[in-house]
């Protein structure tokens, strides 16, 4: 049951005028939409002005539960450094909207782009009005909801799994087999989703922008990715993570074959995808002869440098189609083949891998 349940009997009696000057505070509405927003987008946003009544105080927890840093300052203004869009992590308990309607639609309309599973609830008003008016549009995007009869809270969302092809993998693999020059069209740039390259580019990779245009809005270019026999180890940015939190599994392969360690921290998120994203690609590199230390929200890959990655070994996937994708990619270049256990999860969500591989002349079989 909702705190916000607890009757505070009120009266009021007739008075004079009333006279002055009444600061009122933020609209409730677009407090909700801050909190929301700051928190699908990256980088810190800063809010003054924010309602701070029960009901956006829900919203600003709810944005905590999903992964954003919601934070309040002495001058009374917030900061939420958001994970971006489809970003959320799933959250650790129920999602509590008191008595907020807009507030629970708001929410629920945010995290469905997200591949997670949250539970919502609300007071004993909330949880009598219906959802519909939210769950039906979010059906039709891939959403799923099981709550109540009449689509009442408690309610369930299964988030929308839209799974998309990465311009990542043709590119890494690439930068770590001999002799390779690859160009993949049609790339977007926009530095809110194109963390790895920046990160390739300050490793040392040889990444060139052609054809540099925009599409749609969008800054989009043709990106030719060279064999990089010199890259070196860095530290990355956490506050980059956002822009490619999904891209770390890919990352660490190549950092195996960088000089020196890859330093990833601020990647928590990658406990809780598919699979275990850290572990499962620790266990794999170990096994292929590269150290790996990890922690909670960090992991460092000690990169041997070109040529000196041993391989030979069997790797878990997990069901997670991107630990599948990086180890095939890993065996392009280690002296010894590697095998994956189970490639099929690869089809999720890039059913072409295979044959798009092969034609540019990798040697990829199925065991």
């Amino acid at each position: 049951m909702s705190g916000h349940s607890t009757p505070i009997p009120m009266i009021s009696y007739k008075c004079g005028p009333l006279v002055g000057t009444a600061n009122v505070p933020g609209d409730k509405s677009i407090s909700h939409r801050s909190l929301i927003l700051g928190a699908m987008a990256i980088g810190t946003t800063h809010i003054t002005g924010l309602l701070e009544g029960d009901d956006v105080l829900d919203t600003a927890k709810a944005m905590s539960a999903f992964g954003a840093a919601v934070n309040k300052h002495d001058d009374g203004s917030w900061t939420v450094t958001g994970v971006g869009v489809g970003g959320f992590a799933e959250p650790e308990n129920v999602i509590d909207c008191g008595n907020s309607g807009t507030g629970v639609r708001l929410i629920m309309g945010a995290m469905a782009t997200s591949p997670i599973v949250a539970t919502f609830t609300g007071d004993a008003s909330l949880n009598k009005r219906p959802m519909a008016r939210v769950t039906d549009p979010l059906a039709l995007y891939g959403a799923q909801s099981v709550g109540r009869s009449g689509g009442r809270l408690p309610m369930t969302i299964v988030g929308a799994k839209n799974p998309v092809p990465s311009a990542a993998f043709p590119v890494c693999a690439a930068l770590i087999t001999e002799g390779s020059d690859v160009l993949v069209p049609n790339i977007g740039l926009n530095p809110t989703r194109a963390g790895l390259f920046t990160t390739l580019r300050e490793m040392g990779a040889d990444l060139e922008y052609e054809n540099e245009r925009v599409e749609g809005g969008e800054p989009v270019a043709d990106l030719r990715a060279k064999y990089s026999p010199n890259m070196k180890g860095i530290e990355v940015p956490p506050y980059r993570a956002a822009s490619m939190i999904d891209e770390y599994p890919i990352l660490s392969v190549v950092a195996a074959f960088a000089e020196g360690d890859t330093v990833m921290r601020g990647v928590k998120e990658l406990r809780v995808k598919e699979s275990d994203r850290i572990d499962a690609m620790a266990r794999g590199l170990r096994a292929n002869g590269v150290e790996v230390v990890e922690g909670d929200d960090w992991w460092i890959v000690h990169g041997l440098g070109m040529g000196n990655v041993k391989g030979g070994a069997e790797c878990e996937t997990f069901l997670d189609h991107r630990i599948a994708m990086s180890f095939v990619i890993m065996g392009f270049a280690t002296n010894e083949p590697v095998r994956v256990n189970d490639g099929s999860p690869i089809t999720t969500s890039f059913p072409i891998f295979e044959p798009l591989m092969r034609e540019l002349g990798a040697k990829l079989e199925r065991a």
